[in-house]
This record gives structure tokens, sequence and C-alpha cells, in this order.
């Protein structure tokens, strides 16, 4: 394994300050400066991709989440400062509502509480178009739509960006393992859960329709979120595509292990790596975690 299969994942939000996240020690709320700082590391290590989280001011936060698509926001002026400094680095975007929503939800919530499927794929078109005129490389959707992929590379290649890629969110589940993550965006669900559009961690199976559909809808690469305790869907994903895989190590896999070693319970390097190692066994070409400046930074060390 080496640095070129680590996507690190940026929390930004737009204090100018960095603010330290409790619950992931070491992961921080990043202003512009600190962006830049942590983005130039990351290349200088030999990452290769970044990934953008956005913690939206309260007072920008709708229903329909009108400011994910603002050209004038947070991410497309994230994406276009990254890109000036470092044009050959790879820049990957989340699409998605619940960093905008007044709701907390990934979708538009209705008057009875439904997820309004369609009317969130509007919208979440209009956010994509929006990172791709900044400079965005990947859109990744993390929503969970149904036919959200096929809107949006439609969308994408009418406007000329046939070139930006989709990294879908194929199969992922509604996790208790996101916590942290939601702590460090402050995006929780306002009332109810994600359970009717993320999948049910009991079913694997699912995650084969998903691939198929996100296959036919022009996904260029397609995700297994959660990784660790997900590796036996990387595993049936890898066996049924030849798309590449990629898989996140998410938050609470992230803390979990951050609380053991800062306790002297486990070694930090040995544990990291045999961890990341398990989940390119399983089948993923790429993954997303927080430890990849580390173990970038033990790669080059040797």
């Amino acid at each position: 394994m080496g640095s070129e299969h680590l996507i690190y994942p940026l929390f930004i939000h737009e204090a100018e300050a960095d603010e330290a996240i409790a619950s992931m020690p070491g992961q921080s709320r990043l202003g512009p400066d600190g962006v830049m700082a942590t983005v130039e590391r990351a290349v200088t290590l030999g990452i290769g991709a970044v990934v953008l989280f956005p913690a939206i001011e309260e007072k920008l936060k709708t229903p329909r989440g009108e400011e994910c698509s603002n050209p004038e926001g947070l991410v497309p002026r994230t994406i276009a400062a990254i890109k000036e400094a470092h044009p050959d680095l790879t820049v990957v975007t989340d699409v998605a509502l619940d960093p905008y929503s007044s709701d907390g939800h990934d979708g538009i919530v209705s008057p009875d509480g439904l997820i309004l499927n369609d009317e969130t794929v509007e919208v979440l078109c209009e956010q994509a178009l929006c990172h791709a005129h900044a400079g965005a490389d990947i859109i990744a959707p993390s929503d969970m739509m149904d036919g959200r992929i096929g809107a949006i590379r439609d969308a994408l290649d009418e406007a000329y960006f046939s070139e930006v890629s989709l990294m879908a969110y194929t199969a992922k589940y509604a996790s208790s393992f996101y916590g942290p993550f939601r702590d460090a965006l402050d995006s929780a669900p306002k009332s109810g859960d994600k359970k009717t559009y993320q999948m049910d961690p009991a079913n694997a199976r699912e995650a084969i329709r998903e691939l198929e559909l996100d296959e036919q809808e022009g996904a260029d690469i397609v995700m297994v979120k959660p990784a660790g305790p997900y590796l036996d869907v990387i595993r049936r994903v890898r066996e049924h595509t030849t798309l590449p895989v990629a898989a996140y190590q998410v938050s609470g896999e992230y803390a979990m292990m951050k609380a053991a070693f800062e306790r002297g319970w486990l070694d930090e390097r040995a544990v990291v790596m045999e961890s990341l190692l398990g989940i390119r066994r399983a089948g993923a070409d790429v993954i997303l975690t927080y430890f990849a400046l580390d173990v970038a930074r033990w790669l080059r060390a040797g």
C-alpha cells in the first residue's frame, strides 16, 4: 500500500482560525490558512487526493439547502484556492444537503417528514455543477437518493464537464459509526434518522443491486462506507465490478482507535497500517482515511 491509495478528508469552515474536533483527536475544522497548510503537507507526502466536507454556518442553513450551490460559498472558494496552488492535486467534493439543511438530512424533507427524492436530486445536480465550475475533479454524491448518479452525470455532460468523474457512495450503510463526523459538521438530523435512504447494516445483497444501478448510471468509482465493519461488502463489490472500489474508514473507526492509542492500549502505527491493509486486502483500490497524513509519513520514513 502506498500514499497513492489514500484520500485525505478535510473539514473546512468559514472562521479564520482552525478549531479542534473533540471527538476526533488530531482533526480540526480548518480555516483558509489551515486548509492550505494541510494540503501542502499532503502534497509533500505524496498524497494525490483530498475530499472536502464543509461546516456551514447555521444562519445559512435552509430547508432546501440553497447555499449548497452558491458559487461564492465555502466549498467553491476552497476548491479554487487549492487548485490554484496545486493544480495536479485531485480535489474530491461531497455532494449532499445535510451540511446545508436546517433539517440535517441529506435530502429535502416534506411537511409530513418524508424525504423528497426527485426534488432533492434536482438540487444535488445544481450543487455538483457549482463544484465543477469551481474546478473539482471528482464529485462524490453521499446522499443515497435514487437516480442521482445518472442525473448528475447528465447534468455534468450537458454543461461540458464530461472530464469530471463521479465517485458514488454505492453502499453507504445507516451506521452507528458516523457520530464524530456529524459532530464535526453539526449535521445530525434534527428529527428522525437516515434509515429510509441509507442501507440496512444487515443487508449485504442490496450492495450489489446498488452497484449495478450506479454502473448503469455512469459512476466512475464505487464506494463502500464504513470500511472496517463492512469488509465482506467491499469484497462482494470488488468481485462484481471492474470499476475502482473506494472504502471510507469513517470517523467512528478513527475515534475508537485514537482512544486506544491515547491510553497506550494499542500501538498506533502497527494497528493503523494493519487496519488499512485489511481494507486493501478486502478489495479497496483507494481508502478515505483520517490517518492519511500519518500513514504517508510512516511510509516515507520506511
